[in-house]
């Protein structure tokens, strides 16, 4: 009797393996279904959520409604711009405060924290710095001529080109950040939540429209205190229940010290690392000044109130402002990297994008808590209504007198310079709205608008610091140095948003694990890890972290302005007006000895004390110019 052989029909091991396969799908379905439902089932808005976030909404339109048709009515230009230099100290510093923390840093900040890890806090050491600098260096300048649009100053020192481009620069920035700034956080918050990105946007457009037009800067600067105190709130609630969920401080410092994400003083000096000790503080310090120091947005406030000293208490108030809500938000990464340290939401297909990890945990984990989503949202929704409300009304300020009543020569009656400023914001609020549509199809100019952020300011506070501490800096030389530094930081910046897009620059993250995770996505989890191959490295100028662009701006523009200025001819400093210098330098000019000064050009040392005070006194040409270029509309 012959061996038996076990044969198997084909056709009968084709419907077997199929019925194999479909039993694996369906099981591997129902575990997706279960990981969706455990994910995204709640994350719907209910009746509380919307009441929360809308008397945010609510108080902010009132705010707008009070100071535009109940308070004092605003009459010129000076009084809609500036709020008629007559705000409290308090609110000012907490509307600064509320106008530099964006939402897009609100999500991003955990997100660095549980991706890059806390060298990026560090950040809060360049605060410390930013305030003496700013408060002894440039206020005195701006709190001195009090002019409306800061660029002015540019006309009083070197020419109107200057200033024509330095409010072109600023303007061409705000628009496009301010529209990046909004959309980039509805977007994480859509994905997560299932707001409608284009509803969520409107919505934020017409609430601030409505109040930062009707109700000029004392409307934008309570709104943005109250913003603020939502915008605070709403963060110390989620880090608090986030630790208690953990199980305190211990479980969460433990994991992040374990994970190598508690990083301070990385100390290498590589300028292609993207955040060092050194990139981070020094390169940090440089773009805080260009928020602080040169900025319009910023500068318009200071004008809010009367005096310097009020100022300068604003400045430290606003400071410690930032470090409070810096430190909250890297704490709640904290909790993030501990709370996905099995399962990370990005690698198994939950998320798109890191900036969504913050909404997800809010969503999956605090959610059943009524109305802690919409207080949430209503943080992230104040963050974008101060960023946008701030900026429309400076866009009005530059607009009407940098071009409308110096290029243009529009001479506005000055009981219609508030009804103007009005139309003005309500018109760059809506273009900065249809913008929103551009950006959502150019996802990469999300970077390049931060970027170009850091590159405007650096050049501007390059041309601020030419004009402010070298007397010898003429017009030619600031407008060299201005166009190369404009060009090589929009180089620098496209070139590395190339190689990002062609997978040629990489940045180093902390490790992540999806080891129990209840279910994965294979598809999303490979396409959230794509094959890094080796390729060549790109140029240097492109690897150069993108923390030192506005350090980069601000010495090339003030290097190759001087070197500009010595080869066209140098400004005699015995013309420039002594108020367009800051105190501290000419304190040190003038404290220099008779044979330094003459080489230097410079006024000889007076001969007694009378003369001395009256270097510092507005000297009647500086009078004269400020009336032609800045006659209040």
């Amino acid at each position: 009797m012959g061996e038996m052989k076990w044969t198997l029909p084909f056709s009968r091991l084709k419907k077997i393996i199929i019925l194999l396969l479909i039993i694996v799908y369906t099981t591997s379905a129902a575990k997706a279904e279960d990981c969706k439902t455990a994910s995204h089932e709640d994350n719907t808005f209910t009746w509380a959520d919307y009441l929360v976030l809308g008397s945010m909404l609510v108080v902010s339109c009132g705010i707008g409604v009070f100071y535009g048709f109940c308070g004092s009515k605003h009459e010129s230009s000076h009084d809609f711009l500036l709020g008629g230099s007559s705000m409290g100290t308090f609110p000012m510093a907490m509307s600064l405060a509320a106008s530099f923390v964006t939402a897009v840093e609100l999500l991003g900040n955990p997100a660095e924290m549980y991706t890059h890890g806390s060298q990026f806090w560090a950040i809060c050491l360049a605060f410390l710095m930013v305030v003496p600098i700013t408060s002894k260096l440039y206020l005195p300048v701006f709190m001195q001529l009090r002019l409306t649009s800061s660029y002015e100053y540019f006309a009083l020192r070197f020419a109107p080109g200057i200033r024509y481009l330095a409010s072109a620069l600023y303007i061409l920035q705000m628009v496009l950040y301010t529209s990046v700034a909004v959309y980039a956080p509805a977007l994480a918050l859509s994905r997560v939540t299932g707001l409608n990105v284009y509803l969520a946007v409107t919505v934020v457009y017409i609430v601030c429209i409505f109040y930062a037009s009707q109700g000029g800067m004392k409307a934008v600067i309570i709104a943005d205190t109250f913003q603020a105190i939502v915008l605070i709130g709403s963060l110390i609630v989620i880090a608090y229940l986030g630790e208690k969920y953990i199980g305190g401080p211990a479980p969460l410092w433990s994991e992040n010290f374990n994970t190598g994400r508690l990083e301070l003083f990385n100390f290498d000096a590589d300028f292609t690392i993207r955040h060092s000790f050194w990139s981070v503080v020094i390169g940090g310090t440089f773009y805080w000044l260009t928020m602080f120091c040169s900025n319009q947005a910023s500068i318009q406030k200071y004008l809010s109130v009367e005096t310097i000293g009020q100022v300068r208490k604003a400045l430290w108030t606003s400071c410690f402002g930032l470090i409070l809500v810096y430190t909250i938000n890297f704490y709640t990464g904290m909790i993030m990297v501990a709370h996905y340290k099995d399962c990370d939401p990005l690698e198994s297909g939950q998320i798109r994008a890191s900036d969504e990890i913050l909404p997800l945990y809010v969503i999956t984990t605090l959610g059943h808590f009524k109305g802690m989503t919409g207080f949430f949202v209503a943080g992230i929704f104040a963050a974008s209504l101060g960023t946008v409300a701030s900026a429309l009304n400076s866009l009005a300020a530059v607009t009407m007198q940098d071009f409308l009543h110096s290029a243009f020569k529009i001479d506005l009656p000055e009981a219609k310079g508030a009804f103007w400023a009005k139309i003005i914001s309500i018109i760059y609020g809506a273009i900065s709205f249809l913008l929103i549509f551009v950006v959502a199809n150019l996802g990469s100019v999300m970077q390049v608008a931060i970027s170009f952020n850091g590159m405007v300011g650096g050049v501007t506070l390059g041309l601020f610091s030419l004009g402010m501490f070298f007397p010898w800096a003429n017009s030619k030389g600031a407008m060299f140095g201005s166009i190369i530094a404009c060009a090589l930081i929009t180089l620098m910046c496209i070139g590395q948003q190339i190689s990002i897009a062609n997978g040629v620059y990489d940045e180093e993250s902390k490790p992540t694990s999806i080891e129990h995770c209840v279910c994965l996505n294979t598809t999303l989890l490979y396409s959230n890890k794509p094959v890094i191959e080796h390729r060549e490295k790109p140029l240097f100028l492109y690897r150069i972290s993108y923390i030192w662009y506005s350090m980069i701006g601000f010495l090339v523009t003030v290097v190759l302005g001087m070197i500009g200025s010595f080869v066209t001819g140098y400004q005699d400093p015995k013309d420039v007006d002594a108020d367009l210098i800051s105190p501290p330098v000419m304190n040190f000019l003038m404290s220099l000895s008779n044979a330094t000064k003459e080489l230097l050009n410079l006024p000889l040392k007076p001969n007694n004390t009378k003369d001395v005070l009256a270097l510092k006194v507005v000297q009647p040409k500086t009078v004269e110019r400020i009336r032609k270029f800045s006659n209040p509309i």
